[in-house]
């Protein structure tokens, strides 16, 4: 390669489940100590550091605590304390679908990551495969439980009757996203 050349070069560059290709467009230079050739190296996701790769699920865990602190020494008859217990619900459906998605597994649904493997021992396979699925079913069954148990009209018991809703609603959309579909939608498989 002569100098006064142009180089393109392909980079595929991954965004979460999207992959996007960049053309760099790089002229020759003559290289230096530890220089490639004039072309710059794409920065690797491997560099950066704990809070970039997990930082959606530290704001949206910090925004929940947010809530309920806010929650916790308001009062729930207001317009703001009633908007900090819905909000409770919420975000606590929103953590457990950022956390739920990226450990746990629900096979054939547009809600979670495609099953990958398949295990020897049928019990464990079943459990693997329908992970996500179970423990919002379990955990749905404790958050019941424990509204049962409670005044629905007390300040915890809105609040608490508020998650069980939020749970029915993502178990149900996990369930639902197996086999129905909807034309244009992302979250459709």
């Amino acid at each position: 390669m002569k100098c006064g050349q142009d180089i393109h070069r392909a980079v595929v560059i991954r965004v979460g489940d999207e992959t996007r290709t960049t053309w760099l467009l790089a002229a020759c230079a003559a290289p230096s100590a530890g220089h490639t050739g004039g072309m710059a190296e794409p920065t690797s996701h491997k560099r950066r550091g704990f809070l970039y790769h997990h930082s959606l699920s530290i704001v949206s865990v910090g925004l929940l605590a947010l809530w309920i602190i806010l929650y916790a020494v308001s009062d729930p008859a207001t317009h703001l304390g009633s908007f900090y217990g819905n909000a409770i619900a919420d975000w606590s459906g929103s953590v457990v679908i950022i956390l739920g998605t990226k450990y746990l597994l629900e096979a054939r649904s547009a809600e979670s990551r495609p099953v990958r493997r398949h295990l020897k021992n049928a019990a464990a396979n079943f459990l693997y495969r329908h992970s996500l699925l179970l423990f919002l079913l379990v955990t749905g069954v404790g958050w019941a439980a424990l509204f049962w148990k409670m005044n629905p009209l007390s300040k915890w018991g809105q609040v608490v009757g508020n998650i069980v809703s939020e749970w029915l609603q993502m178990t149900g959309l996990v369930f639902l996203t197996k086999r129905l579909l909807e034309k244009g939608s992302k979250e459709s498989r």
